[in-house]
């Protein structure tokens, strides 16, 4: 991994997750170590509603987690109930903790490859319904990363798990001078909290 987001990975703080939060990913764990134990491919697909803030920072950090714990039976997607485009902060704060991005087509939606080391296939990024072509369609877990979404997908045809992480959402910022903050903050959060379940797993 780049040494930059090796050191930011290194530097977080599992203490600073809350007993109740904590219970939360309960669900989350016990699924990832399922099905390691059973020695089968994992997929995690992150749901969002506009799939342009908080689910792919979700899979982002999965992903860099899976790398980090070396864990290379785990891929990480991420979908919506709309597609929209992945909002330009989200790579801000994703560069600034160590992250490398390329932007491949220039067009309303952007693709970006997201690199976390100079060896490994970037993560393919740009916003999508979540049973777009590109996302697993059967076998995989949908994490609902806003209670929205989670209150508006009743059901996701293909998943074998349903859990619900919900994130505040650092849009209601945008026009606020504490914007960069208020990203940069969510994004800890969630690498934080991913860092705490892939540690928890027994490989």
């Amino acid at each position: 991994m780049f040494q930059k987001l090796t050191e930011y990975i290194e530097n977080l703080d599992v203490e600073s997750i809350p007993v109740e939060r904590r219970e939360a990913l309960n669900p989350f764990i016990d699924y990832l170590q399922e099905k390691i134990n059973s020695k089968k491919s994992i997929s995690l697909n992150f749901i969002c509603t506009h799939n342009s803030r908080r689910s792919h920072l979700s899979q982002v950090w999965a992903q860099a987690m899976a790398e980090y714990f070396q864990m290379k039976q785990i891929t990480c997607y991420s979908g919506g109930t709309a597609a929209t485009a992945v909002y330009p902060m989200i790579l801000q704060v994703l560069e600034e903790a160590g992250f490398e991005s390329v932007q491949l087509p220039k067009e309303e939606n952007p693709v970006f490859a997201i690199k976390y080391s100079s060896d490994s296939h970037p993560i393919i990024a740009f916003s999508k319904t979540y049973d777009h072509p590109f996302n697993p369609s059967i076998g995989f877990a949908a994490l609902m990363t806003c209670s929205d979404a989670d209150e508006n997908c009743p059901f996701i045809p293909g998943t074998e798990k349903r859990i619900a992480l919900n994130y505040e959402d650092p849009k209601a910022f945008d026009d606020s001078p504490l914007k960069h903050q208020k990203y940069e903050k969510r994004s800890l959060q969630i690498a934080t909290e991913m860092f705490y379940v892939f540690s928890k797993i027994k490989n």
